[in-house]
């Protein structure tokens, strides 16, 4: 019978679209520069001095750039401490509902033969140094898709409105409204498609086969790439509707525009007429 020989428990939140990771490492005394590939590990002393306790060698919160965080081996009390020392550095931030999009999981290490997934923890039959920041970055990434995706369902409910508006006959669109769906759409384009980064892999995976192998397993499982590919066919039929929309609010203009230099024409004929007449 297999037993645990290790467990690791992983903790993600989507709570913004961008964090500035730059920005955490300066007020953690870091002068490392961050780019938007690769995760802020707060842990040892800095995670210690953020949560006022010691910690653990194997605890520790990675923060990605694209505005998830995924908690390690910490209790729940940390959360809120956590959340609050990124308000601080990001004031914007609304962690009022910070448990909108997010994720339990774990990592069992067993006396197995495989690695077997499910839907709550992963089995690996020996520990290996990566799994960790593997597993945090695809349950990352998948929280931050749901939120993305929370979004879209949104911005389609606009449009829906919009089109009931059309169908009863209402042809006015104003341009601040077409502004701002475009806008929303434009912004979750850049938010799940450019830095979600869900097609890019993390660097251990080009020189490493096997953390190659079980990444790109625990993607597979959690739908990273077919999720990414519904949200660009939502997002371009969008795209589609929108421009559909401004051709229709062009072409009213346009034909306001053509009445007023008629009415404009006639009433100059008929001043030109009355003038003939005195």
């Amino acid at each position: 019978m297999a037993f645990i020989i290790n467990n690791t428990s992983f903790k993600a939140y989507a709570l913004t679209s961008e964090i500035d990771l730059n920005k955490i490492a300066i007020n953690c005394g870091s002068s490392k520069k961050y780019t938007w590939e690769e995760p802020l590990r707060l842990q040892d002393k800095v995670l210690s001095s953020i949560l006022d306790h010691n910690i653990t060698d194997d605890q520790k919160i990675l923060v990605f750039s694209f505005g998830s965080i995924v908690l390690i081996n910490l209790p729940p009390e940390d959360t809120k401490k956590i959340l609050d020392y990124l308000q601080k550095i990001k004031p914007e931030l609304q962690i009022k509902k910070y448990e909108a999009y997010m994720d339990d999981y774990k990592l069992h290490v067993e006396d197995a033969s495989e690695i077997t997934l499910t839907d709550d923890y992963v089995i690996v039959p020996d520990y290996q140094i990566f799994y960790p920041d593997l597993v945090s970055t695809v349950i990352a990434k998948s929280v931050a898709l749901e939120s993305t995706e929370d979004q879209l369902g949104k911005i389609m409910d606009k449009i829906e409105n919009i089109i009931d508006r059309l169908e009863k006959g209402k042809l006015s669109i104003s341009n601040k409204e077409l502004a701002r769906i475009t806008a929303g759409i434009m912004r979750h384009e850049y938010n799940s498609i450019a830095y979600i980064m869900i097609l890019d892999k993390p660097d251990i995976t080009w020189i490493n086969h096997e953390a190659s192998d079980f990444y790109d397993r625990m993607s597979e499982f959690f739908e990273l790439n077919d999720r990414y590919e519904i949200i660009k066919q939502k997002t371009q039929i969008l795209e589609n509707v929108i421009n559909g929309f401004s051709s229709i609010s062009h072409s009213i203009r346009g034909l306001f525009v053509e009445w007023i230099i008629v009415i404009l024409v006639f009433a100059e004929v008929i001043l030109m007429i009355a003038a003939l007449v005195e």
